[in-house]
């Protein structure tokens, strides 16, 4: 079970630096960079000397983040955060500092928490993740407010003398490319969380299944059966038991190995499940023995015990090179209304050996040894 949970949670962390993921990150440096080259034309058209050299450079440093993450070099694609964090800082600081504040370049810091927290949690594979991420995040916070702080205290290198509806414009402008920004960060987050949960709702489902059924049959183990008869007497339920067992099966993997003798189990597995189908539960017992729980009583379960044998006698085992005929003897118990489980389990497998020792492929219930 170990080695299980183990395969699944490689499985995981190759689904989170996955295509899916690169994609996300993808389009998210493409949309940063399409702002930057808005930013060269708009401070192009203002003559603002060092933040074109800036936002130049800048969409040189999204293009590297590009190809990086393109050709999948995991462990520099936290490199890519570092420059995206860096370089937002670097521009809201600069954008203060040649402009001021009045045209809302610090608000891309904003952007940099939910974006931090992603990415942090995504690609760093150690218990301090969330620590570092959070840090990011306060270094965002302490980088706002410093622009902030410095717009009070210090004149902008730049006069852009443009009317108050442009200035309003420009704000508006970089406020959509930040929410918008905040927004993709949300709907990954949202995406991601669905996926997760669908994906760990699926192994749990498996690990539920591995727990509860028999890996080579595909039938319910014991744990499971006694599930089933433990609900079956709380409810006060009629039931019977048959139990199963395959005539001369010792002999069959003697003769014919073990590899066929698995064949001849899964096989007449099948042919019980096809007969039993919803009037009850079939339980691989243990070795070549099948427990059945069928509802209702015996009137109920002799036919279906009966159809089962002349299956198994009928049937054809083979592995496309040997074909042989075997037979099944099975033994019924109808649960007692003031009995234990263990005592019908009991007087099954009685009957069951009773009709071992009495000629073998047969059905022996209460009226064979009364």
């Amino acid at each position: 079970m170990k080695s299980v949970i183990e395969k699944i949670r490689r499985l995981y962390d190759r689904y989170v630096v996955s295509e899916t993921f690169k994609f996300k990150y993808t389009l998210t440096i493409y949309a940063i960079t399409c702002v930057h080259v808005l930013l060269v034309f708009f401070f192009w058209f203002f003559h603002v000397i060092p933040m074109i050299i800036l936002n130049i450079g800048s969409v040189a440093a999204y293009l590297y983040c590009i190809h990086v993450i393109k050709y999948d070099y995991e462990q520099k694609m936290i490199n890519t955060f570092y420059i995206t964090y860096l370089e937002i800082i670097i521009h809201s600081f600069a954008a203060t500092l040649c402009i001021g504040w009045r045209f809302g370049f610090p608000q891309y810091i904003i952007g940099l928490i939910p974006f931090g927290y992603y990415i942090c949690v995504t690609l760093i594979d150690n218990n301090r993740k969330y620590f570092i991420a959070t840090m990011f995040g306060l270094g965002a916070a302490v980088a706002f407010t410093g622009c902030r702080v410095l717009a009070s205290f210090i004149d902008s290198f730049y006069y852009l003398d443009v009317s108050p509806m442009w200035e309003m414009v420009i704000y508006i402008f970089n406020s959509i490319c930040n929410f918008f920004l905040l927004f993709m960060f949300t709907l990954i987050f949202v995406i991601d969380i669905q996926v997760a949960t669908n994906k760990l709702h699926n192994q749990n489902i498996i690990l539920d299944n591995m727990a509860s059924t028999d890996p080579m049959t595909g039938l319910y183990n014991r744990r499971s059966m006694h599930m089933f008869l433990e609900h079956a007497v709380s409810k006060e339920e009629q039931f019977s038991l048959i139990m199963c067992d395959i005539d001369n099966f010792k002999r069959v993997n003697d003769t014919y190995g073990h590899d066929f003798g698995d064949i001849v189990i899964k096989d007449i597995a099948q042919i019980i499940q096809q007969e039993v189908k919803d009037f009850g539960h079939v339980c691989r017992w243990g070795g070549e023995e099948i427990l059945i729980l069928c509802n209702g009583k015996l009137d109920k379960a002799l036919p279906i015990a009966e159809g089962i044998r002349q299956n198994v006698e009928k049937h054809s085992f083979t592995n496309n090179v040997i074909s042989i005929h075997c037979t099944l003897t099975l033994g019924i118990a109808t649960h007692r209304e003031n009995g234990t489980i263990d005592e019908t389990i009991k007087h099954a497998d009685e009957r069951l050996y009773y009709g071992k020792q009495n000629g073998k492929n047969r059905v022996v219930s209460a009226y064979d040894t009364a």
